[in-house]
């Protein structure tokens, strides 16, 4: 009998210790699944890096707060030849209307990403565009770079594949055009400031319709208002471009929209900064494109701000620079309408 009660005694031990084990398993996987469906979303500018086509390539990107519950858009910012991504974000101190894209991301709620082109003929950042007689940029796979980077942004946040926008300055605004041209399945609108279409392009015709901002100075002395070699003074090593009135009427007539533009004056806010801007809007283009153009009197080769002001050092080179519209809150009142389907 006692033998009978102290194994009875044994076994109930034993069935105590497999409940209790039994318990924290179920406690770790219920603890572990909590943390799992409520994960914890960074906000904020991070600087990384990705090989792509055996290059290590740079870029910056800017996550605003509380996205973790609504599918938002993708803004690409191109930073202009020879300029950094510190240069684009305000982290080298400089001024720069472009690190004003980053509050709007977080008011708008968007994901911004600045990419950084790799060293062309004079060491400095360049993006390999359509310019077939331009050759002084790099001659990386810039196309397949942003393709990767949509790739990335898209496997690790929920982002609207029907709302991807790309926009550009200088031989960045160039590089926003050749995305045009090419990955109009992928990219709902472009805009390129101080920028134009190639004179001699190594690119094919564009493959669907897609919504298309310029935004130019007619004082512009190193991207010609009325078109020819690029650079200061012009330079056929960088190439040529077609004057801003022929690249409207390029895309105008691609994407089928009216050719009476809807125009807006816009308030002359600074009276020293070289004359006023006026908007050309041509809608009603297939698949519910529109071209813009933002033609800025007197205006230099910089993204106009009023915020973001550069010196008279700068202007020296450039020429004025706009200080009547916010170019990022503009580009942005043109991508938002923007989409895929």
């Amino acid at each position: 009998m006692n033998i009978k009660i102290k194994s009875l005694i044994k076994g109930i031990i034993q069935l105590k210790r497999v409940i209790n084990y039994a318990l924290i398993i179920i406690l770790f996987i219920l603890f572990s699944c909590k943390e799992t469906e409520i994960p914890v979303q960074e906000s904020g500018l991070f600087h990384k890096t990705v090989m792509v086509d055996g290059l290590n390539r740079k870029y910056a990107i800017y996550i605003p707060s509380d996205i973790e519950s609504i599918s938002v858009p993708l803004i690409f910012e191109l930073h202009g030849g020879g300029i950094y991504i510190e240069d684009m974000t305000g982290e080298s101190g400089y001024k720069t209307p472009y690190k004003l894209w980053m509050t709007l991301a977080e008011s708008e709620k968007f994901i911004v990403v600045y990419p950084e082109g790799m060293n062309g003929a004079y060491d400095k950042p360049t993006w390999n565009d359509c310019r077939a007689d331009c050759i002084v940029s790099s001659d990386a796979n810039d196309v397949l770079f942003v393709e990767t980077l949509i790739d990335i942004v898209s496997d690790n946040q929920n982002i609207d594949q029907n709302r991807i926008y790309i926009s550009g300055t200088s031989n960045g605004g160039f590089m926003a055009l050749r995305l045009a041209v090419e990955k109009s399945n992928k990219i709902a609108a472009v805009a390129a400031i101080a920028a134009a279409m190639p004179a001699v392009s190594e690119c094919y015709m564009p493959v669907s319709p897609i919504s298309v901002l310029f935004m130019n100075g007619t004082n512009d002395n190193h991207m010609p208002y009325t078109g020819g070699y690029v650079s200061n003074p012009p330079n056929p090593d960088y190439g040529s471009a077609l004057s801003t009135d022929s690249s409207i009427r390029f895309w105008q007539n691609f994407n089928h929209t009216d050719t009476i533009a809807q125009t807006y004056v816009f308030p002359d806010l600074d009276s020293t900064d070289g004359g006023i801007v006026e908007r050309f809007s041509y809608k009603n283009g297939k698949q519910g494109t529109e071209v813009v153009l933002y033609k800025i009197n007197g205006g230099g080769h910089s993204a106009p701000s009023i915020q973001e002001q550069y010196s008279e050092l700068f202007e020296q080179y450039f020429n004025k620079q706009n200080h009547d519209i916010e170019m990022t809150k503009e580009v942005w009142n043109f991508f938002k309408n923007k989409s895929l389907k």
